[in-house]
């Protein structure tokens, strides 16, 4: 057996959500093992940020902005990435959006439009026009970020949960039919991670004393501590893994 399994040298990858929070770390993991990374979220300058502290640490990486819930984004970065480099190896979708928190019964319309636009209809397409470049190009990996909250909805947080439910589904819809073309997908669950995405929750004492309750490691990750994950089903490690969920939360779910 090879004791290079995690190297990624030669590999094109794009990671979205990658200016800040688990896709930073992701990103900075995989340029660090020799993929060649496409720095990716909704504002370029974010995304050049990283992409060019990746570079003075001696990975490779690019940036170029997508807003996933916009399908001519989508088609755009797809676009480029045929022209610049003719493939793709790995897409991470990380991008996500949760723009309310509330009762249920109070969602409106324009949250649930929006939650859903990224986080469902986004995964979507973003795995279609990758699994099409990695169709033609022999194979590669998918790795969608779903949530613990997809297993089990978390309270006023209704939308984003049932959208990360979907995620999971997608995750293993995509890896039985793209299986043939030597395309696996596998989705990374992450419990609660000091993040600003989930900033609401960490900055307020009485609500994160709480969580911590419910998860026996007693405290919250950091966005690395999800990175190894991903590295890790994007690898020849993981050459017989697709359609697996892997959760990453600290014992919550036990």
């Amino acid at each position: 057996m090879s004791t290079k399994l995690f190297d990624l040298s030669g590999k094109i990858a794009l990671v979205t959500g990658a200016s800040r929070g688990i896709g930073e770390s992701i990103a900075r993991l995989l340029a660090e093992q020799g993929a060649t990374v496409i720095v990716s979220s909704r504002k370029i300058a974010g995304c050049e940020a990283v992409a060019a502290s990746i570079r003075e640490s001696g990975g490779n990486a690019a940036a170029f902005a997508c807003h996933v819930g916009d399908v001519e984004q989508i088609s755009a970065v797809f676009k480029h990435i045929r022209q610049q480099y003719g493939r793709l190896d790995i897409l991470v979708n990380n991008a996500a959006t949760n723009p309310y928190f509330g009762h249920i019964l109070d969602t409106d319309l324009a949250a649930f439009e929006k939650t859903v636009d990224v986080n469902m209809r986004g995964y979507f397409f973003m795995s279609v026009e990758g699994g099409k470049l990695m169709r033609e190009n022999g194979g590669g990996c998918i790795v969608n970020t779903a949530s613990v909250n997809g297993r089990i909805p978390a309270l006023y947080q209704g939308i984003y949960s049932i959208t990360k439910a979907a995620v999971i589904n997608m995750t293993q819809a995509f890896a039985k039919e793209c299986a043939e073309f030597n395309i696996r997908v596998n989705a990374l669950l992450p419990g609660l991670t000091n993040t600003k995405f989930a900033g609401a929750l960490i900055d307020n004492d009485e609500l994160v004393n709480e969580a911590f309750k419910q998860i026996p490691m007693a405290r919250y990750a950091e966005p690395d501590e999800m990175a190894g994950t991903v590295l890790y089903m994007v690898s020849d490690a993981a050459s017989y893994l697709t359609g697996e969920c892997i959760t990453v939360d600290g014992g919550m779910l036990a």
